[in-house]
């Protein structure tokens, strides 16, 4: 076996000294000049399907040489495991020029003569934050044309291997490689490389990095973009750095320029909420020592001598308020007048970060030649699988031809099954939650007959009470679950997505984001949802209590209210989200890699080829971008739905932010395969979703400060019931309390031990006393609160719904200056092509070319009037 190796080794050194010595960390073909632009790969394994794929590939290969690439294969001695073969392609200059004008791509014509902004007057303070210029614009900014094969003359053409960059070089062979025919099998036309992977007829498709990511390549024609990358945005100590947009997009395509730009100016955004929602938590942290609540629950005068009904039927012992002290000290870090000012800030910041990414993305869209774009044919296509499974066609009424098609009966079928499969999953989600409600009612009771001390009533911690342990437990459990039915759930939903059969690209992602967010969006929110609007809501009151399934008595809040549990439930799911996934996204792949890596890096580097070093990366598939905006989407929503609970929740998601930003580049530049480049104008239909969520995050804010936190009680004792005119809120604890005579208890909810005799207990509620005519009754401060709630809900809404409106209606979606770019850009461009067309028609004119006529020359001329009047 040493001795085969030996001899790989051998012809390995003998082909190197054949080529010129050219180092085998190359993007270019053997002879040194034309540009490596994609690579397929493949395994000659010898099994059945071993002569039908190797039909298919000469035939789909010699297809691509008559489309005119040109292809140049390493045979599997050359590759560093002896198994795999690479066969590498270059698109030459005819075939790139004939498919820039099919693709309808943009090329310079003249350099922008537009002043640039005006200076700020703070960039002299963000210095620190700036990258170098060749870095933030590595071309120069261009007015640019759709691209024609009759005016070459009219481009910039001032070097033919470089005049199309990379990415879109490789954009155009990725459309040629996804049309291109490799035979007929059962009577049908079969094409598309997407098939041949499918089929296991290549193993790998992929346009090449330009160099190894730590170092600069030897060879001077490369543009080292990946290596500056690397060092300029991709590494954690570059954090405080604005990214590289423009290069981003030079490497990658617009699609993934697009997700990093919102990427950015979410996080930026943030960064103000973050700042209001500290601020806020300080306001709460230095008035800890002024609640009066918590002082009267702390007081052993008061809170010492209140004594409280059992927690839990028979098991559990009655117990004095002030065993929960420390919760209540705790409650009021979140639990003040800051949280309903951060509730109005934050249903207006959320209309600020969506209007202002209009504009952002409007720019963007002017920057990046994106103006006139409509959906990149390659995302409107027909899919392969559409095509190959639809047998049926009908004539399309825009282009006259034949089309396949699905019968409406099937796709009728289709979607029962999936909106099933959906309804189906979505219960089951419902259906762990009920279970993990079961598991806290179970346990709270274990756990208040636990930390209950039948001598002094008091808890073995002045922190942990039974519900902040029932609450902990049950976010924990709740937050693996999660995980769990997440993991499962993506596959369900890629699968029946598959089965749906999507006409387009662009259907199928729509399709897909749909079913996943719905998905998330109740795997996710379903338990805080729980916390915040039915949890001690529908408790009943002691001796009358209520059950679920007539078994497990209704959990009930805290004395100092359920906003606790709530921002218990938020930080553990969110927290616990946000590090889950940055361990799955930079760890997971890190491992993969070195794994597949741990043999060639004993090889010397010249033998480990640039092509072999990219195949050992992972794969950036077509829905790795939808992964990134889905984690993205989801907290979002934890930091706007429920943000009321949790004024820090805008800082933990800042702080997540400023590392993903650097995890996705890193993992990008440095573990995935180059993706191929693609075109968008916008975040797609996550835009929608965001201002969904927008409008849901004002209604549920309004409903947590009314019915979980306990601000609307407190203010209506203080301005109605209030007894002290010095203190205003001494007195409340006990006026929130109900009184409930132990004697009036059934023998089902009766403690077993009633060791001080104690003749009344406490519960939290607005009832009448046992010794008035309408015992236990609701009494008039009850219907008052509830009252004051709705009004509270009502004015929030509208007071919030108003300022949004009018802030989105005064904030411009296209910026001013924008607005005058893209006009002068089309007066100039039309000016240009025009001079172009009145040059060639002297010229012929002059020639004395008799079809170049004087009406036509004079129509030239007006064209070129009415293009400057415009």
């Amino acid at each position: 076996r040493q001795s085969g190796r030996r001899y790989n080794l051998f012809l390995k050194r003998r082909l190197r000294i054949d080529k010129r010595h050219q180092s085998k960390d190359s993007i270019f073909f053997r002879d040194g000049v034309r540009r490596i632009d994609f690579v397929l790969s493949y395994v000659d394994d010898l099994n059945k399907e071993w002569e039908k794929k190797l039909e298919r590939r000469k035939e789909f290969e010699s297809n691509l040489q008559k489309a005119g690439l040109e292809l140049e294969t390493e045979d599997k001695k050359e590759s560093e495991d002896g198994k795999i073969y690479f066969v590498k392609i270059h698109a030459p200059w005819e075939v790139l020029i004939t498919y820039a004008e099919v693709l309808n791509i943009k090329v310079p014509i003249r350099e922008n003569d537009i002043p640039s902004m005006v200076e700020n007057p703070l960039d002299c303070m963000l210095a620190p934050l700036r990258l170098p210029e060749k870095v933030m614009h590595p071309e120069p900014d261009y007015f640019t044309a759709p691209f024609s094969k009759d005016k070459q003359e009219l481009y910039l053409i001032n070097d033919e291997s470089t005049f199309f960059s990379p990415s879109m070089r490789n954009r155009i062979v990725n459309y040629i490689l996804t049309r291109c025919p490799y035979g007929t099998e059962e009577g049908k036309k079969k094409f598309g490389i997407k098939r041949l992977l499918n089929n296991g007829t290549y193993s790998a498709a992929y346009p090449l990095h330009d160099c190894q990511y730590w170092k600069k390549a030897n060879d001077p024609n490369c543009d080292n973009e990946r290596y500056t990358l690397y060092m300029e945005w991709a590494r954690f100590l570059r954090f405080y750095k604005e990214q590289p947009l423009d290069l981003i997009r030079k490497y990658y395509g617009e699609k993934i320029g697009i997700y990093f730009a919102w990427l950015g100016f979410y996080t930026e955004m943030l960064f103000l909420a973050a700042v209001v929602g500290l601020i806020c938590f300080l306001y709460g942290l230095f008035t800890m020592d002024e609640n009066m609540s918590s002082k009267e629950i702390c007081d052993p005068a008061i809170g010492g001598e209140i004594i409280m009904c059992p927690l839990c039927d028979r098991e559990c012992e009655y117990w004095r308020l002030n065993t929960t002290c420390a919760s209540s000290e705790y409650s009021h870090l979140f639990d003040n007048v800051a949280t309903l000012f951060f509730a109005i800030f934050m249903g207006i910041w959320v209309t600020l970060f969506l209007e202002f990414w209009k504009r952002r993305q409007a720019r963007l869209k002017y920057e990046w030649d994106l103006v006139d774009f409509e959906e990149e044919q390659q995302q409107l296509q027909l899919r392969p699988e559409y095509e190959a499974k639809c047998t049926q066609k009908k004539k399309n009424p825009v282009t006259q031809e034949m089309e396949p098609y699905l019968p409406l009966t099937s796709q009728a079928v289709r979607f029962c099954i999936s909106g099933t499969t959906v309804l189906f999953w979505v219960s089951l989600i419902i259906a762990s939650m009920i279970a993990v409600i079961v598991y806290r009612l179970a346990v709270y009771a274990a756990f208040a007959s636990l930390m209950e001390n039948a001598q002094k009533l008091q808890p073995i911690s002045g922190l942990l009470t039974p519900q902040l342990a029932t609450s902990v437990t049950a976010s924990c459990l709740n937050f693996v679950i999660i995980m769990i039915l997440n993991f499962l759930y993506e596959r369900i939903a890629i699968w029946i997505t598959d089965m749906e059969i999507p006409r387009t690209h662009m259907e199928y992602e729509n399709r897909l984001t749909m079913k996943m967010f719905l998905f998330q969006f109740v795997n996710y929110y379903s338990s805080c949802f729980y916390v915040a609007f039915f949890k001690g809501k529908f408790v009943g009151y002691p001796g009358a209590y209520t059950y679920m399934f007539n078994r497990w008595r209704n959990e009930e809040c805290d004395p100092a209210g359920c906003l606790i549990e709530l921002t218990t439930q938020l930080t553990i799911v969110m927290a616990g989200k946000q590090i889950w996934g940055n361990i799955q996204e930079a760890i997971v792949p890190w491992i993969c890699n070195w794994w597949g890596r741990r043999k060639a890096r004993s090889n010397p580097e010249n033998l480990y080829s640039r092509w072999e070093q990219d195949h050992d990366l992972q794969t950036f598939g077509a829905l790795g971008l939808f992964y990134e905006y889905l984690e993205m989407v989801i907290q979002f929503g934890f930091i706007t739905l429920f943000v009321a609970s949790f004024p820090l929740a805008p800082l933990l998601a800042l702080m997540n932010n400023i590392l993903e930003i650097r995890v996705d580049s890193w993992k990008l530049t440095t573990q995935y395969r180059r993706p191929v480049a693609a075109k968008a104008h916008s975040i797609g239909v996550w835009q929608e979703i965001l201002n969904g969520m927008a409008i849901l995050s004002v209604v549920t804010n309004a409903f947590i400060v009314a019915f979980t936190s306990d601000m609307i009680p407190r203010l209506v004792y203080y301005y109605a019931y209030s007894e002290s005119d010095d203190s205003p809120m001494s007195g409340y604890i006990n006026n929130s309390l109900s009184v409930f005579q132990i004697s009036d208890f059934p023998e089902r909810n009766k403690p077993k031990m009633n060791p001080e005799d104690f003749v009344i207990c406490r519960y939290r509620d607005y009832r009448y006393p046992p010794d008035h005519e309408r015992k236990y009754l609701h009494t008039m401060q009850f219907w008052h609160i509830l009252a004051a709630k709705l009004a509270f809900i009502i004015i929030m809404e509208h007071v919030v719904f108003i300022v949004k409106f009018f802030v989105a209606w005064m904030i411009p979606d296209v910026p001013a200056d924008v607005k005058a770019k893209i006009k002068r850009e089309k007066y100039l461009t039309q000016k240009i092509l025009h001079e172009y067309e009145l040059e060639k028609l002297k010229e012929r004119l002059c020639q004395g070319d008799k079809r170049a006529t004087e009406k036509e020359f004079i129509a030239t001329e007006g064209r070129m009037e009415l293009s400057r009047a415009m």
